[in-house]
């Protein structure tokens, strides 16, 4: 038989979770956004891209999980003649990633794991030079999402866009459409989507960046068919506060790594 203490404290304890739940609801707190940041790396040949991968594999990678930061993307476009590398990495905060250099500088196991990145002579880099991009996660997506694909990592596709609007108040009705209905749509059609980020710092600024993912090309090109014709994005678009919210659309395609966690 249960003691009245004990059933007092449970009865109690229901009570403060159903006022926490009531709080947040009341006043609006909402789920903490990640940030992202997506490193691009311009490489001019196999060997920068072998040492890079390895760099990556055995270096990066392991000091980031060190770091207290959880599954890294890394991808590759679908076409080898683009020598590029993107490096996706999740922050719960902005403090840890202004805080990773100097965190990285502190690792000793990283430090001994990265001397040919780290000490690359002037003639002989690991990389031509390379890109980053720092986003906020949007209200409405406020954390990455791995998805959970079986076909192999050569099949999958990974679509990575970039919207750039106008004006910062066209871009804000961009990020506003996709808060209000678009992601929704997404996740009823099976997208699949990894994140939706606001572009902080970088180029092509006002801008945001997400990224679905499908087990083929096949399976990408049958999805974005039945969005285009699903009729509550067509209600959803028609909406005039959505007119003109993106001046361009850049699209890439790619395939990850067999060592990606994303």
């Amino acid at each position: 038989m249960l003691s009245y203490r004990y059933v007092r404290a449970i009865f109690f304890t229901g009570l403060l979770v159903a006022l926490i739940v009531q709080t947040r609801s009341t006043f609006g707190f909402a789920p903490k956004r990640e940030f992202y940041q997506l490193k691009i790396y311009h490489l001019k040949d196999s060997p920068q891209k072998d040492r890079l991968e390895s760099y990556l594999k055995q270096a990066y990678l392991p000091a980031l999980h060190r770091a207290g930061i959880g599954k890294v993307g890394v991808f590759k476009p679908i076409t080898e003649a683009d020598s590029l590398i993107y490096v996706l990495i999740p922050f719960k905060s902005v403090d840890q990633f202004i805080g990773l250099s100097e965190t990285l500088a502190k690792d000793k196991q990283y430090a001994t794991d990265a001397q040919d990145y780290i000490n690359a002579e002037y003639n002989n880099p690991v990389y031509k030079n390379f890109e980053s991009v720092l986003m906020q996660a949007f209200a409405g997506m406020p954390s990455l999402i791995a998805p959970t694909l079986t076909a192999s990592p050569s099949e999958r596709i990974y679509e990575l866009r970039r919207y750039e609007a106008a004006t910062e108040k066209l871009h804000e009705a961009k990020i506003a459409q996709f808060n209000n209905g678009e992601l929704d749509i997404f996740k009823r059609l099976g997208f699949n989507t990894v994140f939706c980020g606001q572009v902080k710092a970088g180029s092509k600024l006002p801008s945001l960046m997400y990224m679905t993912s499908f087990e083929s090309k096949t399976e990408r090109d049958a999805h974005w068919k039945a969005f285009s014709a699903d009729p509550g994005w067509k209600a959803l678009n028609a909406k005039p506060e959505y007119a003109h919210n993106f001046l361009r659309a850049d699209i890439y395609l790619l395939h990850p790594t067999a060592y990606s966690e994303i």
